[in-house]
């Protein structure tokens, strides 16, 4: 009976000592959290609204160059300039392959030479066909005027030959209407074969032109100076997002109106960027922004906002475009280079 006295006091003893052990540790844990916890004063002042964007530059008044019209499907480049190689206004750019469009423009003079052969030839019938229909009627005219000679000499002649001038002045008269009525018919129709050659010598001259027009057409020049900037080449089999396309280069398959360089206006720059939709209604145009180059380290420069679009995107990632017109660009600025923005929309007190 003792013995379990003993133990039960033993085991009291343990438990208190457990109980007393956490208490003191829990203590302790819990001033060292409250102390580590940071804490501040509260002040009224002046809340500045920020919006940040990364965008790219480009040139405000860019120059770009396209593949003009080739009446054809694609082209090839013969001709390129070297990427960064500065031009003049004027210079050529690029060239395409024309021995397609050489040969339609022979095709068209050679139909343009027939063309011309055939009016002269139309023409040449015209005025034989007015010849002879001219010597017909002048042979019906002459024709009634002998019969009515014949018909003045039927008072002493006798019935029978009286009867028979009669009818050959009749039957004069009616092939002197008939041969003026096909003179007015076949000169309608030869002045009409005649109109028909012409139109198609009209026809073969435009086409002609058309081909020169897009012969010369296709050595594009430059019609502002700066340096030439060469467009990734998008005529790809397959491709697939996020893909990265190398530029164009020599014997490239180009179609029309693709992009094949362009000329930044070095005057003038801009900076493109897309902003999430939560920041939409902090911006609005003539804004002041704040921005530097990520390639010009050091410097910053300013702008203000010049257009704020509409949003696009999915549903869960709604941006919008917004671009920027820089006050005092730098010689060194390029298409393409990245820039951190900073637009202050407002400040509240």
């Amino acid at each position: 009976m003792r013995f379990r006295i003993l133990v039960a006091a033993a085991v009291l003893a343990v438990i208190a000592a457990a109980a007393f052990g956490t208490r003191k540790l829990v203590k302790a844990v819990t001033t060292q959290v409250v102390a580590d916890l940071p804490s501040t004063k509260v002040r009224r002042g002046r809340v500045t609204i920020s919006v940040t964007a990364r965008g790219e530059l480009q040139g405000g008044n860019t120059e770009m160059i396209v593949v003009p019209p080739t009446g054809a499907d694609s082209t090839a480049i013969t001709s390129l300039r070297e990427p960064g190689e500065m031009v003049e206004a004027g210079d050529t750019v690029v060239e395409f392959d024309t021995t397609l469009q050489e040969y339609n423009l022979r095709e068209a003079e050679a139909d343009l030479a027939e063309a011309e052969q055939m009016v002269i030839q139309a023409q040449a019938g015209s005025q034989a066909g007015d010849e002879e229909n001219h010597y017909a009627l002048l042979q019906a005219q002459s024709d009634v005027k002998l019969a009515e000679l014949e018909v003045r000499s039927n008072p002493v002649q006798p019935a029978l030959k009286a009867r028979q001038n009669d009818i050959a002045l009749e039957a004069a008269r009616g092939r002197l209407r008939q041969a003026e009525q096909n003179l007015a018919n076949k000169t309608a129709n030869t002045t009409a074969g005649v109109a028909i050659q012409q139109a198609n010598l009209g026809k073969a001259k435009v086409t002609a032109e058309m081909n020169r027009k897009i012969i010369e057409g296709m050595s594009v020049k430059a019609k502002t100076s700066g340096y030439v900037n060469i467009q990734p080449n998008t005529n790809v089999n397959m491709w697939y997002s996020g893909m990265t396309f190398q530029t164009l280069q020599l014997g490239d398959t180009v179609y029309s109106g693709m992009a094949v360089a362009q000329i930044p206006d070095m005057q003038n720059w801009e900076v493109s960027a897309r902003i999430g939709e939560l920041d939409r209604g902090h911006l609005a145009v003539d804004q002041k922004v704040s921005l530097t180059v990520v390639a010009l380290p050091g410097k910053s420069f300013s702008g203000r906002v010049k257009t704020v679009s509409g949003t696009t995107g999915s549903p869960w990632d709604r941006h919008f475009e917004c671009r920027i017109t820089l006050d005092q660009p730098a010689l060194e600025m390029r298409p393409g280079m990245t820039s951190n923005m900073l637009i202050t929309a407002e400040s509240l007190d």
